[in-house]
């Protein structure tokens, strides 16, 4: 019988000390399965430090970000994508500035191509898993440039697909709407990363109200479709770096972190019939993905307990 896999992905590693302390913790636990870096915080070196120090205990990837703090390259090689005082524009001023055609995307490229060079300078190779800040690597403009960038590496990463079960918009409560319009974009974008490794299914995505319920993470588990699943998640302590980034009023995050610490999370992977896996693992059952370049190759695969670097949660 084929295996289900879940990555759970910690989104945001590095955008503050606590949170990145947080999600570290976590990855000793063998709780979450791998975490995103944002290359352009003012927290990102230390937050690799920290994580070479633990003895790298969890994937370690790139999350690329156009729309919180500076950009990497100089604010004025990038000007269509900064405020004047040189930060990039809140998500709502970048999505309106896109529609208006005042994004220039020939600067997105260059933008989105420094940060992954720094990536590979701060961490030392390149990303195995990428997903985007704020999900923006799903908009069709961003999704384009993004293959683009990604293609030029020799190995092809994991691309997080934003698609989410249907069953799960209408069981779970919590931001419709926002799920909705991100799962049409996810389907677009899923075709358009058909070259790149990737989940058939995400969860996660809700309104932070819906995360004090202890039930959050369990009630997307037994909506889960699919073989190979992500959870995406925001843990994280409380951080006084994010106050005036990235406030988080509802301390969703340490919340999540309670949640995914507490014993019975892994129990509950485990009667939903997962094993968990990495983006690496995942990589590995596609046998074009290790080649010079991604290719534009699509098919199916069958996630077979076989061959494959994933554990069951014991």
């Amino acid at each position: 019988m084929s295996a289900r896999l879940l990555l759970i992905t910690a989104d945001d590693f590095g955008i503050g000390p606590e949170t990145s302390r947080g999600i570290l913790e976590l990855g000793r636990r063998g709780v979450v399965t791998s975490t995103v870096l944002l290359v352009n915080s003012p927290f990102a070196e230390l937050a690799v430090q920290h994580w070479i120090a633990a003895g790298r205990p969890l994937e370690l990837g790139w999350h690329p970000c156009l729309t919180l703090d500076a950009p990497v390259l100089p604010p004025h090689q990038v000007a269509s994508l900064v405020t004047p005082s040189g930060q990039f524009h809140s998500l709502g001023q970048f999505l309106l500035r896109l529609l208006l055609g005042q994004i220039n995307i020939a600067q997105v490229q260059a933008e989105l191509r420094a940060q992954l060079h720094r990536f590979i300078e701060l961490v030392g190779h390149p990303p195995v898993t990428v997903n985007a800040h704020h999900h923006i690597h799903i908009i069709p403009p961003v999704a384009a440039t993004l293959g683009v960038v990604l293609g030029e590496l020799t190995a092809a990463p994991y691309v997080r697909r934003v698609v989410e079960p249907l069953p799960a918009l209408w069981q779970i409560s919590g931001g419709r709407l926002k799920r909705t319009v991100l799962h049409c974009w996810g389907r677009w974008a899923a075709y358009h990363y058909r070259r790149f490794p990737g989940n058939d299914v995400l969860l996660g995505i809700t309104g932070f109200r819906r995360v004090p319920d202890h039930r959050f993470f369990n009630r997307w588990l037994l909506a889960a479709r699919g073989q190979v699943v992500e959870l995406c998640c925001h843990p994280g302590y409380l951080d006084s770096a994010l106050h005036n980034r990235d406030p988080d009023h509802s301390q969703r995050r340490q919340r999540e972190l309670e949640l995914l610490a507490a014993p019975d999370f892994l129990a509950a992977v485990r009667r939903a019939g997962f094993c968990l896996a990495t983006a690496a693992a995942v990589r590995s059952l596609y046998p074009w993905a290790g080649r010079s370049k991604a290719r534009s190759q699509s098919g199916s695969f069958a996630a077979s307990s076989s061959g494959l670097a994933a554990r069951s949660v014991t």
